[in-house]
């Protein structure tokens, strides 16, 4: 099992100074933060992309190259890529390209975002965002398995004998998450793929993100795609500790009632009793993940959205000294002792190829 981090890029005041980071300390921030994440053992950073202050990530391929340049082993993944508003050749191109400069520790995760406005900025209406989704992702999972692509749909103009550059890595594409807070839609169509499915579970209830996820595992073993707990998910969770619970709570406090996401509406406990948010002890954290597994059944990926609502750099980090040292071996031992034997591990470039050759060989 996978366990990462994911950041949206928030400038955002700290409440307790008043002051907000640059654009400039925020994207060195996330850069840092990423480093730090392999340092202390996880397996992933995930970035989103966004096109409206008070967000910074506007160009993800940019960001997770430089990554690339100063990890090893740290899987490179977005927490969106919008694929209603990216034109799906740009996506094919600049992904295999990012996938070859990092060696194959790259995969993505496909969106429509958060923000109306994104639609008209980039020339598409609104009301088209899970046709552009459907349309442009069918064009984009062509580009990078067929050499020459003649195509013609609704958005985008026609191509004809069209070859995306560079082909991808070995010959097998970044692996495709398909990341929704509440479209049936786009668990349809990770279904459909046999990519995998990426619930948000901050915001909501646990019942809202269970739908989606038995409706994409139901769809999953309807398409051929293997059995439904062998259906590919990955979930998202918040978190913030500090070794007294006590301490956690009063810390975390001015930063949960003034952030833009979730400030000034429900209380602080009654966020974490209602949704996955957990502030408190290392110990409550791997608690309140274990109970993920109930709700969801074995699941694949675990990210973690630390890096918000105005905490500082400094503070950020001493969560991944805690994530990486009390949290993840606990989670990664208990989850691996529980998953039965033919519940796969969450994809890589390697077991893609692996996956690849040996399909080859049965045929041959």
């Amino acid at each position: 099992m996978q366990f990462g981090i994911f950041t949206v890029g928030d400038v955002t005041v700290d409440p307790t100074t008043g002051r907000a980071p640059t654009e400039h300390e925020r994207i060195k921030a996330m850069v840092a933060i990423a480093r730090k994440a392999e340092e202390v053992g996880l397996d992933v950073f995930a970035t989103g992309e966004h096109h409206n202050p008070p967000f910074v990530p506007s160009s993800p391929t940019t960001m997770l190259g430089y990554i690339a340049a100063r990890t090893e082993r740290l899987q490179l993944s977005t927490a969106t890529t919008l694929i209603t508003t990216n034109d799906p050749v740009k996506i094919a191109e600049d992904f295999a390209m990012l996938q070859h400069l990092a060696d194959g520790r790259v995969d993505l995760m496909l969106g429509r975002g958060n923000t109306g406005p994104v639609y008209p900025w980039f020339g598409k209406d609104i009301r088209d965002g899970i046709a552009l989704a459907i349309e442009n992702y069918h064009l984009l999972h062509r580009l990078w398995r067929e050499d020459v692509v003649d195509w013609e749909g609704r958005f985008r103009t026609p191509l004809q004998a069209f070859t995306a550059t560079p082909r991808p890595l070995d010959g097998v594409p970044p692996f495709v998450w398909h990341g929704s807070i509440r479209s049936p839609e786009i668990a349809e169509q990770a279904a459909y793929y046999g990519d995998g499915f990426f619930a948000n579970n901050i915001f909501w209830p646990k019942e809202h993100f269970q739908r989606l996820i038995e409706l994409y595992r139901s769809r999953f073993e309807h398409y051929g795609h293997g059995s439904a707990d062998q259906a590919i998910v990955g979930l998202g969770g918040q978190v913030f500790m500090r070794e007294n619970s006590q301490d956690a709570v009063r810390e975390f406090r001015p930063y949960f009632d003034n952030a833009p996401v979730y400030g000034h509406g429900p209380s602080l406990e009654d966020f974490t009793e209602q949704t996955p948010l957990t502030v408190g002890s290392p110990q409550q954290v791997i608690e309140k993940t274990m109970t993920f597994r109930e709700s969801f059944g074995d699941y694949q990926r675990q990210l973690f959205l630390m890096d918000h609502a105005g905490l500082p750099l400094k503070t950020v980090l001493e969560q991944l000294d805690l994530l990486g040292a009390e949290v993840v071996p606990v989670l990664r031992k208990e989850f691996d002792a529980l998953r039965p034997a033919h519940v796969p591990d969450a994809p890589t470039h390697a077991s893609l190829v692996a996956a690849r050759d040996g399909a080859v060989e049965v045929a041959q």
